[in-house]
């Protein structure tokens, strides 16, 4: 009986201990992304501020398309790093994480929304356009 407790006790302690790193893991991330002025939410919504009446989203698309947004951002978020330090790299993560946007915003999307939200790609990566955040 002693050992049963024991092994739980060990696992409980184990399971505990990884989860706590993890947790820092994603506290240095969410950091490392706030430093570079990179606000998941804060994007997202100025974002969808423009996505919405744009593409005239449904009251039932927008939930889906913020989350497919946030996501990309969160995951762009993680290879920000790159693109200071290996740029050939983070155009090669980017471009698989911008054609999974596009194949998630392709399932909530119609046809002609989706031609149009590619249409609001801008010229060129202008920080002012909350917009570059997706497209660059």
């Amino acid at each position: 009986m002693k050992k049963i407790i024991l092994a739980c006790l060990l696992i409980v302690g184990a399971s505990t201990a990884s989860n706590a790193q993890l947790g820092d893991l994603t506290k240095q991330a969410s950091s490392l992304a706030g430093a570079a002025g990179f606000d998941v939410n804060k994007l997202t919504s100025g974002i969808m501020g423009k996505l919405t009446p744009g593409l005239a989203l449904t009251a039932l698309q927008q939930p889906k398309v913020t989350e497919a947004v946030s996501g990309f951002l969160g995951k762009k978020a993680n290879i920000l790093g790159l693109l200071k330090s290996d740029p050939a790299k983070y155009a090669s993560q980017f471009g698989s994480l911008f054609n999974g946007l596009k194949g998630n915003l392709g399932g909530i999307l119609g046809k002609d929304q989706m031609t149009k939200f590619l249409g609001m790609k801008p010229a060129t990566n202008n920080p002012t356009n909350v917009l570059s955040n997706l497209f660059y």
